[in-house]
């Protein structure tokens, strides 16, 4: 088990040991030494649970990317396709399959769909002619993956496009699965709370897979779920994140806890960084100083470094002074944590040091100052200047998308000659066949017509959204996590924890799409022995300290968000501890770019 995982009351390291045998099991059924070729969108979610190493444990001798064409010669003779239920990924394997057959040399095949399979991918596999190659195919339930010890997330990232587009709620049964899994690790969560189309729909299924038979345990550690969907609050992954965590995601992504950054700004040794020009870094609570700055505004990040970085010195130094041999003693037994810091200081300071360049510069700060005037609700009604130089200078067009969604959110729709105006010169200067997104972005929801109410305005009051006199540096309220705006999905979620319900929300409520949802789990279990378990978690959630909550983000979460959210917990007054689940970890950049329609060439 991962020790950083097991650092909150819910121990997310048993998720991952369940996840991990579940995989073992299955692979161990091919006997002998084997090659896995994956489906790489899983390669990184699947790397968390289960390490190379502990594969080559289990015979797995080779490892290959999936796409076309014929594998690397090799002999070994048990290929196993790990994959998602995508049809364009059945076609890969086909393709594979029947190049391995051409070579003459008799290969065992297996396949594992996670988290499942699709009739129509078996149906392609029996149409490109390879469905009986296999010798097993399998279900490998992994529906949710441990990023940390109180962040969970799918990785699937259509699921905001598949709902509320397409209307495909497969991610969402995931999300059910993924929550019956939760269950069955950690008992019954007695209270569900939810808000939004999707999280009625996840409820329903949930209702749904209830009546199929499953052992929970006697006691619950988790007291509370709340389902948001992401529709309820669409301005937040639009802001800029301005946290540590939340700007490196923003400049350079993290993808399954790692970043990669440009190598030659790091002072290293090491092999592979001279080798490559990228410097790969892990970004997980397991880094103490990470974990220490990871959710601090951006602002307050350079003093932390240089306080450490001189109490590091400090100790160093004290080394010559030392005459005694209980004081090497001591200083011994510190010395590892003293070099992992130093080590650590020697990755995130220039880590800093390249976020500050970005940050410093003209430009992204008049991008930011538009954001703050828009979310204050300054000339919203207007074209933006800035959106017209933006796109006058051909600026990268998910950040002009970007830009007229949060006006579009921030003043409840556009008046229609200003919505038209920002379309025609879009087309005119991105290319007529972008004209596919602009639709998709109005289905979403996301660009808009104004129609006379004002919800945002009343939403921003009501709920304090903006807060203009709050300290990024010593933080009382979790607007820093974006200067001056708290986040709308935060704020619903501490209103239900603070009022146990959605209370004398009703009226803000009805501003914000969906239904409302507040149930008893409780009242839904036949079995005596699950009354008690739903009971006895009542009980515990009471008397105990603190409670825990479990927020899954239907349609993605930010970082910025889980930041408010540890913001939350660790406050005085504070009687919970949260743990996020969500479908995908997402900045506003590839969730404007999850509804642009690839363009064929």
């Amino acid at each position: 088990m991962s020790n950083h995982l097991s650092g909150g009351k819910v121990n997310i390291a048993l998720l991952q040991d369940h996840l991990r045998k579940q995989i073992l099991y299955l692979i161990d059924k091919c006997n002998g030494p084997k090659a896995i070729v994956w489906d790489e969108a899983l390669a990184g979610p699947v790397g968390l649970i289960c390490k190379y190493k502990i594969l080559l444990d289990h015979d797995v001798s080779r490892m290959y990317p999936l796409k076309f064409g014929k594998l690397p010669v090799t002999n070994v003779n048990n290929i196993i396709f790990i994959s998602r239920p995508q049809i364009h990924l059945m076609d890969m394997i086909a393709d594979i399959v029947h190049e391995e057959e051409r070579s003459g040399i008799r290969k065992y095949c297996y396949l594992f769909f996670i988290p499942r399979r699709s009739q129509l991918c078996e149906k392609r596999l029996k149409t490109k002619g390879v469905y009986g190659n296999f010798n097993l195919i399998e279900d490998l339930p992994c529906d949710i993956f441990p990023f940390d010890s109180d962040v969970l997330s799918m990785e699937v990232e259509t699921t905001f496009k598949d709902f509320h587009l397409e209307k495909d709620p497969t991610s969402l049964y995931q999300a059910a699965q993924a929550i019956f899994t939760l269950q069955e690790l950690y008992g019954v969560i007695p209270k569900v709370t939810g808000k939004g189309d999707a999280a009625r729909h996840v409820w329903k299924l949930l209702e749904r897979l209830d009546l199929e038979p499953r052992t929970y345990p006697s006691t619950s550690q988790i007291d509370h779920l709340i389902l948001l969907d992401r529709t309820v609050d669409l301005l937040t992954p639009l802001a800029t994140q301005l946290t540590y965590e939340g700007l490196i995601d923003e400049l350079f992504e993290i993808k399954n806890t790692t970043a990669h950054f440009p190598s030659e700004n790091f002072d290293t040794e090491d092999e592979k960084d001279i080798m490559s020009d990228k410097k790969q870094v892990i970004l997980n609570s397991a880094d103490e100083l990470f974990a220490e700055i990871r959710d601090k505004n951006f602002l307050a990040v350079g003093a932390v470094l240089s306080k450490r970085a001189n109490m590091i010195k400090s100790e160093l130094e004290e080394r010559s002074g030392m005459g005694s041999v209980e004081q090497m003693k001591v200083l011994v037994a510190k010395l590892p944590h003293i070099l992992a810091i130093k080590k650590s200081l020697g990755i995130h300071t220039p880590i800093a040091e390249l976020i500050k360049q970005v940050t410093d510069s003209s430009e992204f700060l008049d991008s930011l100052q538009l954001e703050q005037e828009l979310m204050l609700g300054v000339d919203t009604d207007r074209v933006q200047s800035h959106i017209e130089d933006c796109i006058a200078h051909e600026q990268p067009l998910i950040k002009v998308l970007r830009l007229i969604c949060m006006q579009s959110a921030t003043n409840s729709g556009l008046k229609p000659k200003v919505l038209d105006y920002y379309k025609r010169e879009i087309l005119h200067t991105y290319g007529f066949e972008h004209i596919l997104t602009l639709t998709n972005l109005e289905d979403a929801g996301l660009l808009k017509v104004q129609q006379g109410s004002r919800g945002y305005t009343v939403l921003r009051k009501t709920l304090r959204l903006t807060v203009e006199d709050g300290s990024e540096v010593a933080p009382v309220d979790i607007n820093y996590v974006h200067s001056i705006y708290a986040p709308l999905s935060v704020r619903l979620v501490q209103h239900i924890v603070r009022h146990g319900g959605w209370g004398n929300l009703t009226d803000v409520l009805s501003l914000l799409p969906g239904p409302i949802l507040d149930v008893k789990q409780s009242s839904r279990y036949c079995s005596q022995n699950r009354r008690r378990a739903s009971v006895g978690s009542q009980t515990s959630s009471i008397n105990d300290s603190p409670k825990v909550v479990l927020v899954f983000f239907l349609g993605g979460c930010t970082y910025a968000e889980i930041s408010a959210l540890r913001f939350l917990s660790q406050q005085e007054d504070s009687n919970v501890e949260f743990v996020v689940a969500t479908t995908k970890l997402i900045n506003g950049n590839n969730f404007i770019k999850s509804l642009i329609d690839p363009i064929e060439s």
